[in-house]
């Protein structure tokens, strides 16, 4: 009969290939995920730039284009610029002073 269901074959030598398979398969992939170690700085910068590309995806859609949208992202990076610039400067100056201070002593 075509439709008949066969009974599986069972024997000793089959049950350990399988086991054999198994074995390989787990095998694999334990190497495989060696080879692809991923670095967490790396992952978490790919992570940064995605997140970065969204925002101007988002901004290129609501201005209607991606110049509109980059000139915003122009004018908050250089806001931010401007604000930073004095902040990084006293920090360098008051570092270069505890520093002069601790050699001088």
């Amino acid at each position: 009969m075509l439709w008949k269901r066969r009974t599986p074959i069972s024997s000793p030598s089959l049950a350990t290939d399988e086991r054999e398979v198994q074995d390989a398969y787990a095998r694999g992939r334990r190497d495989e995920r060696k080879a692809r170690k991923r670095h967490p700085i790396m992952m978490t910068l790919t992570f940064a730039v995605a997140l970065v590309g969204a925002v101007v995806l988002i901004l290129a859609a609501k201005e209607g284009s991606f110049a509109r949208g980059g000139g915003i992202v122009d004018h908050g990076l250089a806001v931010a610029t401007e604000r930073a610039q004095p902040v990084v400067m006293d920090a360098g100056r008051d570092l270069g002073t505890k520093t002069f201070r601790q050699t001088e002593s």
